[in-house]
C-alpha cells in the first residue's frame, strides 16, 4: 500500500472515530464525570494513532479468509530486520501512551500483556486476507511496546508529575475505556470506514 492510499484509509477512519469519541466524551459530560482537557486532547490522539496502525496492518480492506501463518520465530527477523525494526517502532506510541492516559497500565507488565493482545488481535484479523499472521511480528510488536514504556519513564523524570495528573484517569475507566478505544476503532476500520472511503475517494 503506498502512503496515498495509507493517508485515504485513515482519514476515512479517522472521521467516525472522532465522531465516536465525541458522543463517548458527551455521555461522560451528560452523567456528571467530568473528563480534563488533557485526558480527552489525548484520548483523541491515542485512538488516531490506533487507526493509523489499523490502517499500516492492511485492516482497512474488505477481504475473505485466506490464512498465511508464518509459525517460526525469529528467522524473519534476521532474513528482513528492517521490517522487524518497522514493527518495533510501530508499537512504540502504544507503550508510550498508556500509561499516561491510564494510571493501571504504569507498570511493564501490563504495558507488554496490552501490546501482546492488541498485536494478537491483528495477526488474527490477518488471517482474513490483510497480510501475513507471523509470530515474529507478535514479538517485535510487544518489544516495542516495552521500549515506549521505557521511553514514558524516562519523560516521567523531566515532566512534573503534575502534569501527567491532569491527564491520566483511575479506577475502573482505566479498563473499561482502553477496551472501548480498542474494540471500536477495530469495528469502524472493519465497517463504516469502507464506505466513507468510497465515498470521498471513489
Amino acid at each position: 500500500m503506498d502512503l496515498q492510499f495509507l493517508m485515504r484509509h485513515l482519514i476515512s477512519g479517522c472521521i467516525p472515530m472522532v465522531a465516536s469519541l465525541a458522543l463517548y466524551f458527551l455521555f461522560f459530560h451528560l452523567i456528571g464525570k467530568k473528563q480534563t482537557a488533557g485526558h480527552i486532547l489525548t484520548a483523541f490522539v491515542f485512538c488516531v494513532y490506533l487507526i493509523g496502525l489499523w490502517s499500516v496492518t492492511g485492516i482497512c480492506i474488505r477481504a475473505s479468509y485466506s490464512p498465511n501463518i508464518v509459525y517460526i520465530p525469529f528467522v524473519d527477523m534476521i532474513r528482513g530486520p528492517v521490517d522487524s525494526v518497522l514493527n518495533v517502532i510501530m508499537f512504540v506510541p502504544m507503550g508510550f501512551f498508556l500509561p499516561i492516559l491510564y494510571e493501571k497500565y504504569d507498570e511493564l507488565g501490563k504495558v507488554a500483556l496490552v501490546g501482546f493482545l492488541l498485536s494478537l488481535s491483528v495477526e488474527i484479523i490477518q488471517l482474513f486476507g490483510f497480510g501475513a499472521t507471523d509470530i515474529n511480528d507478535l514479538i517485535t510488536n510487544t518489544v516495542g511496546a516495552c521500549l515506549g514504556y521505557g521511553l514514558y519513564k524516562q519523560m516521567n523524570k523531566i515532566i512534573p508529575k503534575e502534569k501527567i495528573q491532569h491527564i491520566r484517569v483511575t479506577g475502573s475507566q482505566c479498563y473499561y475505556e482502553l477496551l472501548f478505544f480498542w474494540i471500536c476503532s477495530l469495528l469502524l476500520m472493519l465497517t463504516i470506514q469502507i464506505y466513507i472511503f468510497r465515498a470521498l475517494f471513489r
